[in-house]
């Protein structure tokens, strides 16, 4: 008999709209090259917009049956993925009426180092010889200095889905976590590679408080998981939550 190591069910959900990307949004407009919010970016936290958002995914996860909703919850450790988090805990979303975030730090943005803070015209004109080796490598090998790639962070979500295997195998798991994040795990899970990821990338933003959903066949250890949703907006066009889908505060870099 064949044992199951992989949840019954993945959820990834963005984080919704956040301070930080209001801020970047004025920045870009106004052809600044600092983003112009003074907090690290781990304590940025959700818009008012942003805080609506998540409390509209709740109550879409609130709305499956019980049965079908997640039983565990994990969330990045930056302040707007758990403020996401608690409001979907807060609204019904995991069966059972379960409260508790698993934070794992795994599930963290992708770190910018240097260009922390800075709009894309602010990269150029201050790092101008990283900028063009950025432009020359590619966005997902290239690590500004004190970062990571998004091969770096790759790296990390391979080590925090190993953890779900082992702790949550047959469970319904949610993961509340940032862009770049739910990107690489659809690297991960569907054993991508970096022409495809950055192709489906360009294609659109993932939008904040999107959903992305992924089934897995216990009977077939060695098949790839299935796609089931992609940057899902149902819960914020029913709720009349506006859609948003800034890329998170470094938008030159992600």
């Amino acid at each position: 008999m064949q044992v199951s190591h992989w949840p019954a069910r993945l959820w990834l959900v963005r984080h919704g709209q956040s301070q930080g990307n209001v801020a970047r949004d004025h920045a870009d407009a106004r052809g600044l090259a600092e983003i112009g919010i003074d907090i690290r970016d781990v304590d940025v936290p959700l818009s008012d917009l942003g805080h609506e958002q998540a409390q509209a995914t709740g109550r879409w996860f609130a709305a499956l049956p019980d049965e079908q909703r997640p039983e565990v919850i994990l969330s990045s450790p930056y302040l707007r993925a758990r403020q996401t988090a608690r409001h979907i805990c807060e609204a019904g979303g995991l069966a059972g009426g379960k409260s508790r975030t698993v934070v794992d730090e795994r599930l963290r943005e992708r770190e910018f180092g240097v260009f922390d803070g800075l709009t894309t015209l602010g990269i150029r004109e201050r790092f101008p010889e990283e900028a063009a080796h950025r432009t020359r490598l590619g966005k997902f090998y290239h690590r500004p200095p004190g970062g990571e790639s998004w091969a770096d962070v790759i790296l990390r979500l391979r080590s925090a889905m190993n953890s779900i295997n082992l702790h949550y195998p047959d469970r319904r798991v949610l993961i509340v976590c940032h862009q770049v994040v739910v990107l690489c795990m659809r690297y991960i899970l569907e054993e991508l590679d970096e022409p495809t990821i950055l192709k489906i990338d360009r294609q659109s933003e993932v939008l904040n408080c999107g959903i992305c959903a992924f089934d897995f066949q216990p009977a077939e250890l060695d098949s790839v998981p299935k796609l089931s949703l992609w940057n899902q907006a149902a819960p914020l066009e029913l709720e009349r939550a506006p859609i948003t889908s800034e890329p998170d505060k470094m938008t030159g870099t992600r």
